[in-house]
């Protein structure tokens, strides 16, 4: 039975920093706005880190699972689907499912 987690560019739990920037699209600083993150039908309060095209950078002291369904209201954008990518040190990264324009 194959792993949940792969090399392909999927869903990988991240236990080190990154050393490099290596994405291929830029980040612009959310100056930590206040956003509404929906988890499981549950609303949170969350502070926007960065936002790019296709996901977010969020910070969020719970620890939703790798690949959770969410959405996303972001003040400039209204609300964004996407899906947890990664968990570390009160941080939650989201890949949104349709990039933003």
């Amino acid at each position: 039975m194959p792993g949940k987690f792969g090399l392909d560019g999927g869903m990988i739990p991240r236990s080190v920093k990154r050393m490099f920037d290596e994405r291929g699209e830029p980040r612009f600083d959310g100056d930590l706005q206040t956003a509404a993150l929906v988890i499981g039908g549950r609303n949170h309060v969350v502070r926007v880190g960065n936002v790019s095209s296709s996901g977010a950078m969020l910070v969020f002291a719970d620890i939703p699972s790798i690949g959770e369904p969410v959405t996303l209201h972001l003040l400039d954008h209204g609300e964004v689907a996407g899906q947890v990518r990664w968990v570390r040190d009160g941080h939650v990264g989201i890949n949104f499912i349709t990039p933003l324009e």
